[in-house]
Order: structure tokens, then sequence, then C-alpha cells
């Protein structure tokens, strides 16, 4: 028993002796490659293609320190616009020059002056795709979750992982295997390399599964052969058939009718492989579409057998431009054809157009698999400002434009330079959400607020220069029509709809705290001759913006804010008379009586699609407006009307039973825990009244800067209020008075006046 302790001590010393080993091993193999990998820092400034504009984190790694080259993945280096900057180890930052990203595999490289590092010389990593092996013990160095140099351990489980799917309209890797490990890596690791005991970069680390500690890795083969092209300074050619295929194993094979003869003889070739290629998805109208169907099985390229993606990979990249004889077999059937092999880089966007500020590139051989659509169409990146008006959305398709086919961007630029300010377009799309229904939109040309430019990279030095694109010369003239109002059963609403304007504000820009860019609701014309309309501050919130105006749900004209209430939820519009011809339009007439809790009236408004919104409401109480502070406009130091079950979505007016208006009925602004939100209140007629001939005579307008509120007698009491004046105000029948809750710094009241007088 003693012999049989001591033993296993021995055998335990040995174990552990082993690991302390392995570990010292790590630490230098670490230590001797930890200066090849860099922070990134990546600013894309613009949405193109798959991508979204963005500031982001990554890393890369050094493959070529003499002349500056950086591997990390495609979607760092991104296809659009790009500025980036990597940090060393030291903490030197320098900036980066993107040269290559591949068309279809998540690998990119860029390059950077190796003169302009002055206190390091970092290594280089090299690269051994031969060396991946399943049970291999690897380290991932990477930013992982924004720390500069994190160290990741894992074990490579697979080498066979299908590439991982990031959803549809985003960029997703295919015909390629990737590996698969447990390491649970992060955000800001993509691009970082997985390295083995000796230190040589066996994979490239590309994404991860949170949900199961899982690590998505892509094999180096066709990286290996990029980075040997650039450092000769020769093209990377890329090859395709624009063919999606997956790899199957033999017993499903043979379900899809692959022949006892062709499992032998790819069996038999020595293959380290289980199964063969089958098409999984065919570009539409590709030149190959004619021969290739779902299910079919890949045999042969030139009369070569293929049995996995590198091979074919290596074919179609040497292949480009050129004709190749393709053999499947299909339904236990051989065919056999030929057929063009498309260059990639033909069919990867490489320029975008701006206008409105939408952003516009051709659509792209990704997302063309995404749609299951030909590849042509106009993909919009950023509808931007002139057409997110119109609720086209990022990822759509556009294919015609006022009848007229679009193909490319350049078709695109072509109809737009006859086009002035003002003109209308009818744009028609399809989204990814249904690619087959088309949608028909109205799109307003914008020539005010953004230029339109046709961008295209700049392959040498990764620059975009840009050249301003023609446009038409007139502006479009508005002309004059009328419009008739819906006849009702109701007198009451034949009185009040004519008076109801529908009104859209659309923001250029965001400024002013204000972020949403898109409004509407309902303004109450108060005169037709001046063409003068006044709604809530909630739906024109500042001055710089586009108006328009909708009459009797039928006649659309432009209009132009003339003020904005810097008090309360109030703005002023016009509109030219003249443009709305004998339209029957009527004036608001108002009743300064106010409204008393209990009081009935009536709510008229305009729903979304310009219907009438009329019934019969009760008041259920006048109460002080209270909102959370805001760093945008917040009103304050007004009562307010609110309604027994007021509906959400309709702004307009209270009106008494001869149509006079007694409130407007209005959406109130403010923010709660970080979310945007809105309440509906009415704003009394004397108010609106006041406002309106302040505007008309131009009188200035007064404030204390003082934020005021009620507190009960009570309270008065407690603060301090003498009895003489708490008997003043009850002989007044009032049981409460203001008190100040904040001053304006710098007005002449917070001189004199302290918060709680």
């Amino acid at each position: 028993m003693k012999n049989r302790s001591l033993a296993l001590m021995f055998m335990i010393y040995l174990l552990f002796a082993d690991l302390l080993a392995d570990e010292i091993t790590w630490k230098d193999t670490i230590a001797r490659v930890s200066s090849a990998v860099v922070s990134i820092k990546i600013d894309s400034p613009k949405a193109f293609d798959t991508e979204w504009n963005t500031s982001s984190q990554a890393t890369g790694f050094i493959v070529d320190a003499e002349n500056g080259l950086i591997l990390t993945n495609r979607h760092v280096v991104t296809t659009g616009p790009i500025r980036a900057e990597a940090l060393f180890l030291n903490n030197e930052e320098i900036e980066l020059t993107p040269i290559y990203r591949d068309p279809v595999h998540d690998f990119g490289f860029f390059k950077y002056n190796p003169d302009d590092l002055k206190y390091i010389k970092p290594a280089t990593l090299k690269l051994s795709p031969e060396e991946a092996k399943v049970g291999q013990e690897i380290r991932v160095i990477g930013n992982d979750a924004g720390e500069k140099l994190s160290i990741l351990a894992g074990t490579i489980a697979r080498l066979d992982r299908q590439a991982p799917d990031y959803g549809r309209g985003n960029y997703n890797d295919f015909n390629t295997f990737y590996f698969q490990a447990a390491s649970g890596t992060s955000g800001g690791s993509s691009g970082a390399p997985v390295i083995n005991i000796q230190g040589n970069t066996v994979a490239l680390n590309a994404g991860a599964n949170n949900s199961s500690a899982s690590s998505f890795f892509l094999p180096l083969d066709r990286i290996e052969r990029a980075l040997e092209l650039i450092q000769k300074n020769q093209s990377i050619t890329r090859g395709t058939l624009q063919t999606e295929f997956t790899q199957l194993t033999f017993d499903e094979l043979k379900r899809l009718g692959l022949t006892p003869e062709m499992e032998s003889l790819f069996r038999g070739q020595g293959n380290d492989t289980d199964g063969m290629l089958v098409v999984h998805r065919v570009i539409k109208e590709s030149p190959i579409e004619q021969y290739l169907q779902p299910g079919d099985i890949l045999l042969t390229v030139d009369e070569i057998l293929i049995a996995d993606f590198i091979s074919l990979a290596e074919i179609l990249d040497q292949k480009v431009n050129e004709k190749i004889n393709v053999e499947v077999e299909r339904g236990g059937k051989n065919i056999s054809f030929m057929v063009d092999v498309t260059n990639l880089h033909d069919i990867t966007p490489s320029s975008y157009l701006s206008f409105g500020d939408a952003i516009f590139n051709n659509f792209s051989y990704q997302q063309a698999r995404h749609y299951n659509r030909s590849l042509e169409g106009v993909y919009v990146a950023d509808p931007g400002y002139s057409l997110s008006r119109s609720a086209i959305p990022a990822g759509a398709v556009i294919f015609e434009i006022d009848g007229k086919s679009i193909t490319t961007i350049e078709d695109l630029q072509n109809y737009l330079s006859q086009l002035t300010h003002q003109n209308k377009m009818n744009v028609r799309f399809v989204k990814f959400s249904d690619p087959i229904n088309s949608v028909l939109r109205s799109v307003e040309v914008d020539r005010t607020w953004f230029k339109s430019e046709i961008c295209i990279r700049n392959e040498s030095n990764g620059s975009w220069p840009c050249q301003q694109l023609d446009t038409g010369t007139q502006e479009n003239a508005q002309f004059t029509r009328s419009a008739s109002f819906t006849k009702y059963k109701e007198s009451l609403k034949n009185k009040i709809a004519p008076s109801l304007v529908h009104v859209t504000f659309d923001l250029p820009y965001p400024v002013a705290g204000i972020v949403n860019r898109h409004y509407y609701g309902t303004g109450l014309l108060v005169d037709k001759e001046n063409g003068l309309v006044i709604v809530d501050r909630n739906t024109v919130p500042l001055s710089m913006g586009d108006i328009r105006l909708t009459f009797a749900g039928s006649l659309e004209i432009s209009g132009k804010v003339e003020f904005i209430h810097p008090l309360h939820n109030l703005a002023m519009v016009s509109y030219d008379p003249n443009l709305i011809g004998d339209t029957l339009i009527q004036e608001a007439q108002f009743s300064t009586k106010p409204l008393q809790s209990g009081d009935e009236a009536s709510l008229s408004g305009l729903k979304v699609d310009h219907q009438l919104f009329h019934q019969k409401v009760t008041v259920s109480s006048i109460d002080p407006l209270i909102l959370p502070p805001s760093i945008k406009f917040s009103d304050t130091n007004i009562e307010v009307i609110d309604l027994v079950n007021a509906p959400d979505d309709i702004y307009g007016v209270l009106t008494d039973k001869k149509a006079k208006v007694k409130a407007l009925w209005t959406s109130f602004a403010y923010r709660s825990g970080g979310e945007a939100l809105q309440i509906n209140r009415g704003i009394s007629s004397d108010l609106i009244s006041e406002f309106i001939t302040q505007f008309k005579k131009d009188k200035p307008l007064y404030s204390l800067g003082l934020d005021l509120g009620y507190i009960p007698l009570f309270s008065a009491r407690k603060m301090g209020l003498s009895d003489d004046w708490i008997s003043q105000y009850e002989s007044k029948n009032e049981r409460r008075l203001l008190m100040v809750n904040n001053r304006i710094s710098g007005s002449p009241a917070s001189k004199v006046i302290q918060n709680g007088d």
C-alpha cells in the first residue's frame, strides 16, 4: 500500500510538472507574439451595402511587419468608406489604410507605414493553415470586450462547421467551412489571431455564439493566397459561379440520388472527406442558372473531382472571366456544361451615390442571396432624409422610377440629373421582408439641405473621392389647385372640418437635442387671408425644416414656419393662399369662456389617413402641467385640460355646440427613463387667442424667467406665510398659491427672487 501511495504521488507530481511546463511554454509563446496584435478603432461615416455607419473596435495582427500588413476581418475593413487607427502594444497609434476586403470570406487587410512606428518593432505572425487540427489547444489574443489585450484559451472542436448565419440583410460568409472551438470571445475580438503553442496562426477569429460559449474561426487557405499576391503587388483574382454550395455527407447524398459508383469513386480517391458539395442556391438570371438546380451534386470542374470548398475556390480564382466545364449529378444522371466564371469584384459594389441624405449602392452579390433576386437594382443603404419622408426603409431595393427601369446607380444618377427641387418621382421597390411584392412610394426631390454626389473607392489608397452630380437648373413651380371637403350629415362636422389642416414637418438634421426627423399633427386655420395655421410644438418643434400642409385630405402644398412660441407648446406656420384656389376653407371661431371639470365638448381632429375624427368628450380636470425636466423644450407655467378616456393618437380641437373652439387639443413631448414619451392635453382658447394677437400685431412676449408651481395653504403656512396672507387667500376662496420652483440663471428676477419664494 505504501509503494502504491508513493507511485500515485509520483504520477501526480509528473502531471503537475507537465501542466506547469505547458503553462510556461504558453507564457513564452504569448510574450513572443503579442507585439504583433493591435487594437483597431474604426469609424464608418456612411452606411454601405450590409454595414451601417458606426464606430467600433476590433483586433488585427501583423502578417508582414516589413511591409506593414495587418490581417483582420472583412466586416472590420468593411466594403464602404472607413477611417481606422491601430493601437500597438506600447500605446503607439498610427493610421491604417484599407487595401483589401474579400468579396465573400470574412477577411481583409490594412496597411500602415512601418516608419511611423518609433518605439516598437512588432513581430510577424506566420500563417500555418496546415497546422489546424481537432483537439488542438489554442489561444485567441484580441481586444475582447473593449480590453486592449486579452487572451482566451480554447480547444478546436470541429474543422467542418457551416459558416455562422448573422441574419438576413447582414454580412454572411458562405462557400467555406469554419472551425469551431470552445472559447467564448465577444465584441472587440473580431480579427484576432488564433495561435497554437508554437506561436503560429492556425485560424482567424470571426464570430461567437455567446449562448453556447463557442467561437467561430475562418480557415487561412484563401487568406494565405491573398497575402502572397499582395506581397507580390499582384491583383487578387476571385471567381464565382454565383452559386452557394453546402457539403452533405454520403448518407444524405444517397437520398438525393447519388449513385454507388460515384460514391465509390470519391471515397476511393483518398480524399479526407465524408461528403460532397451540393447546390444550395443559385442567383437568379446568373449565367449558370439555366444549368444548375438546388440539390445538384457537384462532381467535377474541368474534369477534376471536387469534394470540398477549397478545391473549388482554387479553380474559380484561377479561371476568372474564362469558361470552365462543370459536371453535376441530378437524380442519378450526369449533366455537364460550359459556363463563364464571374469576377466576384465586379458584383461587389465599390461606389455609392448620395442624394437627399440617402445612400445608394449597386445591389450586391451578398444581398442578392438574401433577397433571392437577380443582381439588378439600387440598394438603399441609408434612407436618410428624403426617402424616410416617404417611408422607404433601409434595405429597400429600387428597380423602377416613374416606370423606367433602374438597374445601377448610374441609371439613378442619370434620372436624378433631370429633376429639380420639389419634383416628385414615383419609386418602386421591394423589401427583404417581402422580396416578391413591390411597393410604390412618391418621393419629393430635395435640393435645399443636402448635396448630391457619387463617390468611387480608390483601391490604391482606400480613399473615396467624390464628384458632385448634375441637377436640374429650374425649381419646380407650384400650381394653383382647389379641393372640396367631405359633406357630413352632422352640421358640427361640416362647420369644423374646413378649419382643420393636416401638418407634416420634416427635420433635415438632428439639432437642439431633437433626433426624430418626421412629425405630423393637426393644425387649426386662424387666418385664411394671410394663410396662418396654428399647431403644437410637438408637430413643428423647430423653424428649420420642411412644412407640408394638406387641405381636405387631397390638396398638399408647402408651408413656412413663422414663429415658435418660446414658452408654450404652440407654433405658427403659413402658406400661400393663392395655392389652394377656391378651396372653401374656414377660419376658426373661438370661445374664450373657460372649460370646467365635468363640461361636455366635441373633440375633432385628423387621423393619420387624413380622415376626420369627431366624438363627444367630457372634461375630467384642469391641472397644472408637470413634466420631467428636459434638454429640449418643456412647457411650464400652464394649466391644461384633461379628458375622460381621451384617445391617444388624435390631435385637434375641443369645440362647443356652435363649433367654436374652446381649446387646442395638443401633444406634449417629454422624456422619462431615457424613453421619448408624450401626453395629450388641451390648451385653453384664451391663451391661443392671445398668441394669435401677439403674432399678428408683432407684440413682444414677456417672461419673469421663473418656473412656478402650486402649493396648498397649509404648506405655505409651514413655510412661514403669515396668518394675514392666509386669511386674504381664504377670503377669495383660494386654497393654493404659487411658489417659485426654479429660476432662469441670469434673468433679472433671479437676482431678487429665490427658489421657494
